[in-house]
């Protein structure tokens, strides 16, 4: 048997690292500014507590199947019916994760001759649905409403006569700012197109008791969201809220769904709980608010650092390089700060990606932005 020839891979990894793209795991250490755990939900003694209990009344871990087989569980179920109440969506279904709940939802939903009008900096997910769907995909300028209209004006005179489908976020991932939803929304309406948004970094921080950036839109025929439950909730996997007919499409189409091993019912039972949290302690969003309101207004006072006003705090610095130095320096001062390189964010702006949760207090706040001035300082370009 001839050996297996890893040269190309090799080869792969040698130019990864030669273009400081080259990933590799560590291990989290340090002060939490890095992780998506906004609410400090995902080590709670409220949420271990009620994966023991829920352990102790018989729910299983794994589920054995796919949701068609037998792998459908009572906690399945249940999440989906509490989760519809609480986002005020007609119908919910559970996915193993956020990335399997964009990658469904976008392969899916968008047929042959529809088009996806996707905001440029749409998340990786999104962008895998879009690449598995038949629909024609059209990329447009970051938050830019007219783009969108143009771009969808522009497919209609060329022809095109499917359906229009609008994917955004909500709150995006690596800039920390807000889609325009309510312009967004007429625009769909307008074309008598759909709405997908993507609430990962919204759900359970923003809007009336964590529903969501989207919350005044969910429940519109038109309207589909993804709610991920690994973030603020502190949980795993993703709901998806939809009217009944596009949910019982994902249920009879979508690969992801259909094909997969059903989530966790104890997943499902802890995100019950969570759900229950968001709305028996809202001071855990007030206190983050505070904390995220301090973060922004302390970064003000940082030369060439614009703030988001949200959660996510970005710090473009640009060259890959002096980006990886800066966060190797804020970790030896016990800040657990990462790299966000290309192809993750556009080519030339590489940055820090500073994360405020519950996770943290003023006086770490403080001190972790303090720190950071004096290490680019001295890591000048």
């Amino acid at each position: 048997m001839m050996p297996a020839d890893l040269a190309p891979h090799e080869m792969l990894l040698h130019r990864l690292a030669e273009k400081d793209q080259r990933r590799t795991l560590s291990v989290a250490c340090g002060i939490d500014f890095s992780s998506n755990d906004y609410l400090g939900l995902a080590g709670s003694d409220r949420l271990r507590r009620g994966a023991i209990r829920a352990l102790e009344n018989g729910v299983p871990i794994g589920a054995g199947g796919s949701r068609l087989l037998r792998g459908n569980h009572p906690e399945h179920e249940a999440l989906e019916l509490e989760a519809g109440a609480f986002f005020k969506a007609d119908r919910m279904l559970y996915f193993g994760s956020g990335y399997l709940a964009n990658l469904a939802v976008l392969a899916t939903l968008p047929q042959r001759g529809d088009v996806v009008v996707h905001d440029a900096l749409v998340h990786a997910s999104t962008l895998a649905g879009i690449t598995a769907s038949k629909a024609t995909a059209l990329p447009v300028a970051h938050n830019d409403p007219d783009g969108f209209d143009t771009a969808i004006t522009q497919w209609r005179q060329s022809g095109g006569k499917g359906q229009v489908w609008i994917a955004v976020e909500s709150l995006y991932s690596m800039d920390g700012d807000r889609a325009p939803l309510p312009a967004l929304a007429a625009l769909a309406d307008h074309h008598g197109g759909f709405l997908i948004i993507d609430e990962a970094h919204a759900t359970g921080v923003h809007g009336p008791d964590g529903r969501g950036l989207a919350a005044a839109l969910e429940g519109r025929a038109n309207v589909v969201t993804v709610h991920t439950c690994g973030k603020a909730l502190g949980c795993s996997g993703a709901l998806v809220g939809a009217n009944d007919v596009l949910c019982d499409i994902l249920i009879n189409r979508a690969k992801p769904f259909i094909y997969a091993t059903a989530p966790s019912p104890l997943a499902a039972a802890t995100v019950r709980d969570a759900l229950r949290i968001l709305t028996t302690e809202p001071e855990r969003p007030t206190q983050l608010r505070e904390l995220i309101h301090f973060a922004n207004d302390r970064l003000t006072q940082c030369p060439g650092i614009a703030c988001s006003g949200s959660q996510i705090l970005p710090v473009v610095i640009g060259d890959a390089g002096r980006t990886l130095r800066i966060a190797a320096h804020m970790q030896r001062h016990g800040f657990d700060i990462r790299a966000i390189r290309p192809p993750t964010v556009p080519r030339g702006t590489a940055r820090l990606r500073l994360s405020i949760t519950l996770n943290v207090n003023i006086t770490e706040i403080a001190d972790m932005i303090d720190c950071l001035s004096g290490v680019m300082r001295k890591e000048m370009p």
